[in-house]
């Protein structure tokens, strides 16, 4: 493809070089760089990218992609200058890749919880309708039944649209796609073309990165701003943030409620550990979920899939098929009749809903045990509430190591000891090591009693320094059990 044609979407600068040089790859990281390739120089939180120029174009870049002319510029080598490569790789990528959300229909779901579950049962959802289709979330992405697995929510641009555009040739007629607030705010989906977005709930998570809540809630609203008025918006009613996001976007706006009128209403008739049976626009349906947040995520997934054209009925029989997500309220049973449930929840909002969903079933019975952590290097004021919400919550709380990461575990510890009271600490176990956290609750729990393992659902590693060591929580239950 010709620069000049990958340069048509966007608004250049300055231009050093001839444009009608042929472009065979496009990239952000200079390493990857090969012949005839153009290379993005991006000023990143952590590196700038025009240090790398050289190293480029040593590789074989025959462009450059930047904000800042470079004293010396390489003979044989195009330079383009704009005012912001972060906007500027969006549209590139998808042009060089074909523009492919042009050729399926993508849905984006955001927010703070359930995006993995949202996004994950529409895919499962529409491959059960016969679809081709493809998946972009925290837990691995797929092209239909091939796995790529993932070390981010959302890819870098070149990345994305790559793996979207290798989706279009594998003949996928839809793709959903979870979207972060981080690659809403670096403008990693730039260029795409979203036929719905899906906002699930916003709670205090990532300020690490945005430094204030408002951010963070400005950066997911970015996202609806710049759907199409042809697009879809669906979102939650019941969180206090649901019509902030769509105050200024001019998709079409379904709301869904489990507690407030809604285009799309949802009650729970029945509530067992193996699933619920509810109530949905008034049909009625069993599902293999449990807990009032999923019954919001169904309630998500089924508009999605009433606004791509599918019918109530046909919806309903496939969603009482659907099982929930790796991770995700994952239940082990002991021989002796205790119940362990692996849940992702790694925020406070997270803990409420999960462990509102454990009292629900419990009905009562039996002693709730919570094994939770906070993660290293990441939003040092949730830990405190962390700590509260999970205490005020379980019979019993265990502290314990999550992915410290550079952090020393024992001070992530002391962080989420801060927001106790001394009368709060006497109902707190403080066990360092996960492991033997875990094997402490099979010992302390009796029949009839559930126990919560929170903070990483289905990661199978445990981050200590830079290095991920095995470390699944599902494995360590079954073990702890004898199982």
């Amino acid at each position: 493809m010709k620069l000049s044609d990958l340069l048509k979407g966007i608004k250049t600068l300055e231009v050093v070089g001839s444009t009608d040089v042929e472009i065979t790859g496009v990239n952000i990281d200079s390493r990857k760089i090969a012949d005839g390739h153009l290379f993005v120089a991006m000023k990143g939180t952590q590196v700038d990218g025009h240090k790398f120029i050289p190293k480029a174009e040593e590789l074989g870049a025959v462009a450059v992609l930047l904000e800042d002319m470079p004293e010396e510029q390489k003979e044989g080598v195009t330079y383009v200058k704009v005012a912001s490569t972060e906007d500027a790789v969006g549209p590139v990528a998808t042009v060089f890749y074909g523009r492919p959300t042009e050729k399926l229909k993508l849905v984006g779901v955001t927010g703070t919880n359930g995006k993995t579950t949202i996004a994950t049962l529409l895919y499962n959802m529409f491959r059960k309708m016969g679809h081709k289709v493809g998946l972009l979330s925290t837990v691995c992405n797929y092209i239909e039944d091939e796995a790529i697995p993932t070390d981010h929510t959302t890819p870098d641009p070149i990345e994305l649209n790559m793996l979207l555009a290798r989706m279009v040739e594998a003949g996928c007629e839809y793709a959903f796609m979870e979207c972060s607030s981080h690659a809403i705010q670096q403008k990693r989906i730039g260029g795409l073309k979203f036929q719905g977005g899906i906002f699930t709930n916003l709670t205090r998570d990532h300020l690490d990165y945005h430094k204030t809540f408002e951010n963070y809630r400005d950066a997911k609203k970015l996202f609806f701003d710049g759907l199409s008025k042809d697009a879809f918006a669906i979102t939650n009613a019941d969180d206090k943030n649901g019509m902030v996001m769509v105050q200024n976007c001019k998709a079409t706006v379904k709301t869904y409620s489990v507690r407030s009128m809604a285009d799309l209403k949802a009650r729970i008739l029945e509530c067992h550990f193996e699933g619920m049976y509810l109530d949905i626009d008034g049909r009625e349906v069993g599902v293999q979920f449990i807990g009032r947040f999923n019954v919001s995520n169904l309630l998500a997934v089924y508009g999605a899939a009433l606004m791509l054209g599918k019918s109530p009925e046909d919806v309903l029989l496939v969603l009482s098929t659907l099982k929930s997500v790796s991770g995700r309220l994952d239940p082990i049973r002991s021989k002796e009749g205790v119940t362990a449930v692996v849940d992702y929840a790694h925020t406070p909002d997270a803990i409420i809903n999960v462990i509102q969903a454990l009292r629900d079933v419990m009905n009562g019975k039996g002693t709730l045990i919570t094994i939770c952590g906070c993660g290293g290097n990441r939003d040092k004021g949730k830990r405190p509430i962390m700590a509260q919400e999970a205490v005020k919550a379980s019979d019993k709380v265990i502290l314990t190591s999550d992915n410290p990461r550079k952090e020393d575990p024992e001070a992530i510890l002391d962080d989420m000891e801060a927001g106790l009271t001394e009368d709060q600490k006497r109902n707190v176990l403080r066990i360092t090591d996960r492991r033997q956290a875990i094997r402490t609750a099979a010992v302390i729990a009796k029949p009839g009693d559930v126990i919560l393992i929170a903070g990483k659902g289905h990661e199978d590693y445990q981050i200590i320094g830079d290095v991920k060591h095995h470390f699944d929580d599902k494995e360590e239950v079954r073990a702890a059990f004898g199982l």
